[in-house]
Parts: structure tokens; C-alpha cells; sequence
């Protein structure tokens, strides 16, 4: 349905707009205030709203809510003086699609309406991939649902290993930009004096080892979605940058003279608390009010017990359906086991836990024994060491130990040939435990 609703009380914007759509094949109704917009829409459909945010007889942001609750399937934009950028901000939060600065910006109107009469015509799916029955799953279902339909920032928030990243690609993949790139960048892995580099971009002989043009993650995402995993990591002179490439939709390369636009939907997680960081000053507010819009929180395994069982069945499944792999099962002392465990790592933690079961096991039965779960205290998911070993030390023994482990496995593969079966054979090992080590030191 390409078609549009205009609001704007200035003859002059409304003649803009609609001159710009219609080149698109866009139909345009205009009004000049709510009332006329409203009576509008009861007398037919549109796939996009755009409106001012202040009119003769309402508030835009006002309108945005009237949206909401009347028409929710309608995206709305809003058309923002320059500089509001809490208005703009406060419109997202009630639900709007996008947002545009005065004066207008032709290529960035055109892309904007593109993305809302596609997400005007899409379907959301029933986002298969958050498995779980629980109360908590179900919200969660549902608020991706709803802003996967959007273009505001998301902010994921949840302990390590709950699946934020997994519940970024679904807002992509569910949206209007879907057949654009996600692009996911762990925010703490990049070194310091080559974030600007890697985030925008750099031009040949910008400094010492740029042999050639390299676009950054903005440009590499352009159309789709840029995710910013563990974005508390980033250094304070980069988040003053990133803020001002998202507010301003430009990026500038390294050693280049002229900003390049860039159209990406930022989304962003991080397993610490963004809020504390802003009150000690560790993370810019700004920053944080620009990603912090809209905020989905994934909760930690152990507060949806009841998704165990759904998550237990699909990862098995998963790890049943390699060659020469027959299907596992999980018995039921074994599950109420896993039923009774803490899993400080969450959903990850359980995914190795399974794959590693269902390697060792025998009969292709997993047993408590096989689950290798840590001993707990009292309730808590530390490991009851008595205080022998440091970690330091630990660690160093589990290294010794890989290396050991790595040229027995090389010795037995030499003497076969390379006969996997062979090697499990001399080694004692069913091939399943086998591949599970080869994987496991890099082997494969």
C-alpha cells in the first residue's frame, strides 16, 4: 500500500513532501492539523504517517500514542526542529517508526519511507527461535514483535549467555531490513586505537599500515542493522563519536575530508548495568539516552526453569544431526538434575553442557554423571574447591593438560592415516568422544 498521510500546518513542507513521495509512486493525502488527519483515517488506509511534532491542535507526540492505540499497524515518522532530540526520543518511545530533523534531508526522507511501507507489508512471524513456554518468553515474544517493526534503538539487557545477540538477529531478520546486513561487533575486542578506523572507516595512507580504502562497520551495514555487542566496553572518546555518527546518520573515515550518510538501525547489549556506568560517569548519558529507547531484558535461565525441558530437546536435536550421529536422549535423573542447577552461564552454559554430554555418553544415553555439572554450595553456583589450586594455577594446569591431550590424539591420527575411527579406536575413545576432542582443541 503505497500511500501516505502528510500533517503539517506549513503549505510550503506539505508541497515538499509530497512532490518528493510522489516521484517515489507514493499517493499523498495532506492536513494541516489532527483533526483533518483523523477524519483522514477513518475513511481509508494508509502505509505511512508523516507529521510535525507541533500542530495548531495537538502535539505530535501525543499523536503518536493516539497511533498507537488506534491504528497500530500504521508507522509514523516525525518531523522534529533541529536539535530536538529529546522530542524525538520521547516519539520513539511511544511507538514512533523513525524520526526526521529540519530541514529536511531528501535522500534520508526517501530511505525512511522505503523501510516504513516495507514494514507496513510485513508479516511478523512467530519468531520460532525463542524457545520456551515461560511467562518471561512470552513477553519477550511479543515486545520483539513489536519493535521489530520499528527503527528506534534497542537496548538488550540480560547476564552473559542469556542470547542477546540471538534476540538482535530476530529483531533484524523479522523487520523491514531484513534483506540487509547484521553486522555484530564485540565493542570489547577491538583495540582502542583502532575503533574509529574499524567503526568508520579510512582512506589509503591515513596513517601508517592503511595500504588501501576500508569501510567500517556503518558502511558494512548500510540497509540493515548494526549490533553493538558489550557497548559499555567502549572507550569515552569513541562514545562521543558513535553519538554523534547515530544522531547525525554520517559517518567521517579516517583521513577523509566529507561525512558519507549511512542507513543502519543500531541495536546494543551489554551484560552490565549501562545506568550504574552512567552514574559514575563511566558511560556518557547522552550516549546512553540515544541507544536506551526502547529496553528488552532477557532474563537468566534459572528464573524460567520451565523452558528447560523445550531447550534441552531442541539442543539435543542439534547436536544429533552430525554424520554418523545417532539421536541422544537425556534420562530422567539427568534432567532433574539439570532441572536443579543454577547455571550461572544460562543458555550457553546448558548448550555446552548437552554437546558435551552427548559426545562422552554411552548408548547414547545422557546420565547425571555424564552432565559433568560443578558441585554448588549452599544453593550457589561456585564450584567447591577448597582452596587448593589458584586460578592462575588452574588455568595453567587445564593448558598442560590440552597440550598433552592434543599429541596423543596427533600420535594416534599419524599411525592411521588419519583414520578417525582407527584413532578412537587406539585412544579408547568412541568416535563420537573423538570428534568432540578434535573440535574441542581446534583439530578438525
Amino acid at each position: 500500500m503505497r500511500s501516505a498521510l502528510i500533517i503539517d500546518d506549513e503549505p510550503d513542507i506539505r508541497e515538499l513532501l509530497e512532490l518528493t513521495l510522489g516521484d517515489m509512486s507514493v499517493t499523498c493525502a495532506c492536513a494541516p492539523d489532527l483533526r483533518t488527519a483523523k477524519a483522514l483515517l477513518k475513511k481509508q488506509s494508509f502505509g505511512i504517517c508523516l507529521t510535525d511534532m507541533r500542530l495548531p491542535d495537538g502535539d505530535g507526540v501525543d499523536f503518536v500514542g493516539y497511533l498507537q492505540r488506534h491504528h497500530p499497524n500504521l508507522p509514523v515518522a516525525v518531523i522534529t526542529a533541529h536539535g530536538s532530540m529529546d522530542t524525538a526520543i520521547q516519539a520513539l518511545k511511544k511507538g514512533a517508526f523513525d524520526f526526521l530533523n529540519k530541514p529536511v534531508d531528501l535522500a534520508h526522507l526517501r530511505t525512511l519511507v522505503e523501510n516504513a511501507l516495507q514494514a507496513s507489508e510485513t508479516e511478523v512471524q512467530s519468531i520460532p527461535r525463542l524457545i520456551g513456554t515461560s511467562t518471561a518468553m512470552r513477553v519477550i515474544r511479543e515486545k520483539v514483535a513489536k519493535v521489530c517493526r520499528s527503527q528506534a534503538p534497542v537496548y538488550i539487557s540480560g547476564e552473559s549467555g542469556v542470547g542477546k545477540e540471538m534476540v538482535a538477529r530476530m529483531i533484524h531478520d523479522e523487520g523491514p531490513r531484513r534483506s540487509g546486513p547484521f553486522v555484530p561487533v564485540n565493542c570489547g575486542a577491538i583495540p582502542p586505537d583502532l575503533m574509529e578506523s574499524e567503526f568508520f572507516g579510512h582512506r589509503k595512507g591515513s596513517f601508517s599500515g592503511a595500504t588501501a580504502d576500508k569501510i567500517g562497520l556503518f558502511q558494512a551495514a548500510e540497509a540493515g542493522t548494526l549490533f553493538l555487542d558489550e557497548v559499555a566496553e567502549l572507550p569515552q572518546a569513541m562514545q562521543v563519536k558513535l553519538l554523534r555518527s547515530i544522531q547525525e546518520k554520517k559517518v567521517r573515515p579516517v583521513g577523509d575530508q566529507k561525512e558519507t550518510p549511512v542507513n543502519v538501525r543500531i541495536l546494543s547489549a551489554t551484560h552490565k548495568n549501562l545506568a550504574a556506568l552512567v552514574r559514575t560517569g563511566a558511560f556518557r548519558e547522552d550516549l546512553f539516552y540515544r541507544i536506551h529507547v526502547i529496553e528488552l531484558n532477557v532474563p537468566p535461565l534459572r528464573e524460567r526453569r520451565e523452558d528447560i525441558p523445550a531447550l534441552v530437546e531442541h539442543i539435543l536435536g542439534r547436536v544429533s544431526q552430525g554424520p554418523g550421529m545417532e539421536r541422544v536422549t537425556l534420562s530422567a535423573a539427568a534432567m532433574n538434575a539439570l532441572l536443579e542447577y543454577p547455571f550461572p552461564g544460562n543458555v550457553r552454559e546448558l548448550e555446552n553442557i548437552l554437546e558435551r554430554a552427548a559426545t562422552l555418553c554411552e548408548q547414547a544415553v545422557i546420565n547425571p554423571a555424564d552432565l559433568q555439572l560443578p558441585r554448588t554450595d549452599a544453593g550457589t553456583a561456585a564450584p567447591i574447591s577448597g582452596g587448593v589450586i589458584s586460578a592462575s594455577d588452574e588455568a595453567k594446569l587445564d593448558e598442560h593438560l590440552g597440550d598433552v591431550e592434543r599429541n596423543l590424539i596427533l600420535d594416534a591420527l599419524e599411525q592411521t592415516r588419519w583414520n578417525r575411527t582407527a584413532a578412537a579406536r587406539i585412544l579408547g575413545l568412541s568416535l563420537r568422544s573423538l570428534r568432540y576432542r578434535l573440535k574441542k582443541l581446534g583439530l578438525e
